[in-house]
């Protein structure tokens, strides 16, 4: 095959995916709407019914309370976590692309047990 087809034919199938994908999207989008609805009217049946979980011959329907915590003062939360020594409230990874940008401009400094995976990609823009 030619190398204009090849391309061609990449933009043709890029194009349709990206058609099912937003008709999937839309149909998703509905169908979260209508399990919204539902859990709205079980969590006030649980509520008003004064139970945290009800059986039923299909599955059962319970309640639960999910946090995030975040904060707007990240030189205080360090100060939190040095000072109580509670570093385990912070998550073990590398910011991919300050780490990225870092290595690149210090080429001789790579951290002990650092792991890199690099993956070539083909990028093709529609004209």
């Amino acid at each position: 095959m030619k190398t204009n087809d090849l391309v061609e034919t990449y933009i043709r199938i890029r194009g349709k995916r990206e058609e099912i994908k937003k008709e999937a999207d839309k149909q998703i989008a509905a169908l979260d709407e209508d399990l919204e609805i539902i859990s709205l009217y079980l969590s006030d049946f649980l509520k008003d019914s004064g139970a945290s979980s009800i059986k039923t011959p299909h599955g059962t329907a319970y309640t639960t309370v999910k946090s995030r915590f975040w904060t707007n003062n990240w030189e205080a939360m360090y100060n939190f976590i040095q000072n109580h020594g509670v570093f385990d409230l912070l998550e073990k990874r590398i910011h991919q692309s300050n780490m990225k940008t870092y290595l690149e401009e210090n080429p001789d400094q790579l951290p002990e047990g650092l792991n890199v995976d690099s993956k070539h990609s083909v990028i093709i823009r529609r004209k």
